[in-house]
């Protein structure tokens, strides 16, 4: 299960792993810091031998995203957003 961010000609940084055990959230954040004011962030997955499929885009505050159980928070200055997913799944 493989997560990315992507902003339109903005760089972009977050972590190349994280681990959490079963059970339990978890928190993925990306850093946008030299986003424009009206570039949209987009979310994608992508699952072992998929193409990437998009879970969100937005562009400020948090959405719900209930076919993942999480949702996507997005930092008042935009230069950042996290994912999080209630119950992560290999």
């Amino acid at each position: 299960f493989s997560l990315a961010v992507a902003v339109a000609r903005a760089q972009v940084q977050q972590e190349l792993s994280l681990e959490t055990s079963e059970g339990s959230g978890i928190n993925i954040s990306c850093s946008h810091s030299n986003i424009q004011m009206g570039q949209t962030i987009y979310w994608y997955r992508q699952l072992p031998g998929r193409e990437p499929e998009l879970l969100v885009s937005a562009h400020q505050g948090s959405k719900e995203l209930p076919d993942i159980a999480g949702q996507v928070r997005v930092s008042a200055d935009r230069r950042s957003s996290t994912l999080w997913l209630r119950r992560p799944r290999r």
